[in-house]
């Protein structure tokens, strides 16, 4: 089984949220526990305890680390050239994806209970909203700059993340294994036409 992208292993919060993804992705959430967390963490429950008071405390906490994780390789798109960033950063949204199908699972399943913990939709809200900013502000430099054409960043790139939820949610749902390659050449056609067309 993958495990989530590497850390500090030394550090005992990443150590236990590599645990929790685990026993995660090997029980899905309605039969997670502490108890199966403290397996894969080798410990006492105790010692899950001394850290997170309750299980949602603790997976508040490791959406926390995983949404983390997905800013941390969006800040590594280092190139200012409005067109390769949105292109790279479509890919750490779309292809990077696909070398990580376990942690796509445990997100639906954490995503699916965004509407009853109101914890869990904070931060969905939080990371959806900051990854619009991202693409948004990219759009609007290439506007600046001429490479794109005049349009509305904002349902551009609320368009460009529907498709990016779309495309990982076929891909677990129904064990579609194109489903994200075929999202990034949708999203690849998407800014074409809504962003080149017409560019002289």
């Amino acid at each position: 089984m993958a495990d989530l992208p590497d850390r500090d292993s030394s550090d005992p919060d990443a150590e236990i949220m590599r645990a929790t993804y685990r026993a995660l992705c090997e029980h899905g959430y309605a039969d997670l526990t502490i108890k199966r967390i403290a397996e894969e963490y080798g410990k006492s429950t105790a010692a899950i305890h001394y850290h997170y008071d309750t299980k949602e405390d603790l997976l508040a906490a490791f959406l926390d680390y995983v949404l983390d994780q997905l800013v941390d390789a969006i800040h590594e798109v280092e190139t200012t050239d409005p067109e390769q960033r949105l292109d790279l950063l479509l890919d750490r949204l779309l292809v990077d994806a696909e070398d990580h199908e376990e942690l796509l699972i445990a997100m639906l399943e954490m995503r699916s209970q965004a509407p009853y913990r109101e914890a869990f939709g904070e931060r969905f809200q939080q990371n959806d909203e900051y990854v619009r900013y991202m693409i948004r502000t990219v759009i609007d430099h290439g506007i600046d700059e001429g490479v794109f054409r005049d349009a509305d960043a904002e349902q551009v790139a609320r368009s460009l993340m529907t498709i990016v939820d779309g495309s990982r949610t076929r891909a677990v749902v129904l064990d579609d294994g194109d489903a994200l390659a075929t999202g990034r050449r949708t999203a690849a056609e998407y800014v074409t036409a809504v962003l080149f067309d017409g560019v002289e």
